[in-house]
């Protein structure tokens, strides 16, 4: 069997935007048969909050949709770089960051702004909730469930 798809999403602290892509995005390949093939992880531009689950808020209104959000926040490094086939970040800012791991510049194929694959929403970037209201969590939910169809779409062309 061939090796499987690595996917990475990064966001500043990892404790909002990409876990929630990740239980999103992990939700729908296991309801596609397909979590043998591809691996997910979510990592943050900043390791402040290395080692602490999701932000509750998030937590909460991915549950309220059937996600599980359960990873631990991590800061992303040059090694994520080498060994995710895919790197998927919510913003320009995250764009510049996680840019700045890859010194030689030979992993820039892979680094892309997550909203390229939203078919749904125009948007691009994903804001961040963070410092917003409820609704902002729900925003970031519908937009991550729009793009991670197209990922999916991206993946499968991928396995083929």
């Amino acid at each position: 069997m061939a090796e499987p798809f690595r996917l990475l999403f990064v966001c500043l602290g990892n404790i909002c935007r990409s876990p929630a892509a990740e239980g999103v995005m992990r939700a729908l390949v296991e309801s596609e048969g397909l979590a043998d093939r591809v691996t997910i992880r979510s990592a943050g531009t900043g390791g402040w909050h290395a080692g602490k689950l999701p932000d509750q808020r998030m937590r909460s209104a991915a549950q309220n949709r059937g996600y599980n959000l359960s990873s631990r926040a991590r800061q992303v490094s040059e090694n994520d770089l080498r060994e995710h086939h895919l790197v998927l970040v919510m913003d320009q800012q995250n764009l510049r960051d996680v840019r700045s791991y890859d010194y030689e510049s030979q992993f820039a194929s892979k680094i892309r702004l997550f909203c390229e694959f939203c078919t749904d929403h125009q948007e691009r970037e994903v804001p961040d909730p963070y410092y917003g209201g409820e609704q902002g969590f729900e925003d970031v939910l519908n937009l991550l469930e729009d793009g991670c169809r197209g990922v999916l779409c991206h993946i499968r062309s991928s396995l083929a």
